[in-house]
């Protein structure tokens, strides 16, 4: 979102999880994009709230698995906020040598990158850059 829509919308990434370090096969495809991950670490919707972030002042929830989607339903079912859910291959477990991994997670890269596509329209710019920010 942020590298295709830069300062058009406040994102913040979430799940059910905090616990886990960004994959590495994530952080490949995602680097094929110009989106640096390395350093992103996984939170909770509960750190998220603790470290100032109020799930009520957001207007919309994009969940791409069912279990991220029933705990945004459930922590967010007195805010009036819409909760969508993405259903997006995943590509944990799939594929044998690095080649078939790496392709599964572009494939899964490629349904989110659609996905938002279709969703918020194009990219702010042609290539999906931000003008103000080069770090994406």
């Amino acid at each position: 979102m942020k590298k295709f829509y830069g300062q058009r919308a406040y994102v913040q990434s979430a799940g059910v999880h905090n616990d886990m370090e960004i994959d590495g096969f994530t952080v490949a495809v995602s680097q094929e994009m110009g989106i640096e991950l390395s350093r992103h670490r996984s939170r909770s919707f509960e750190e998220m709230q603790e470290w100032g972030d109020d799930l009520g002042q957001f207007d919309l929830i994009i969940a791409l698995s069912p279990a991220s989607q029933r705990m945004a339903l459930e922590l967010t079912r007195y805010y009036h906020l819409d909760v969508e859910y993405w259903p997006i291959l995943d590509p944990t477990g799939i594929g044998e040598t690095r080649e078939a991994k790496l392709a599964a997670y572009r494939q899964a890269r490629d349904m989110i990158r659609d996905r938002m596509i279709a969703r918020f329209g194009p990219p702010t710019e042609p290539d999906g850059a931000q003008a103000s920010s080069p770090a994406g």
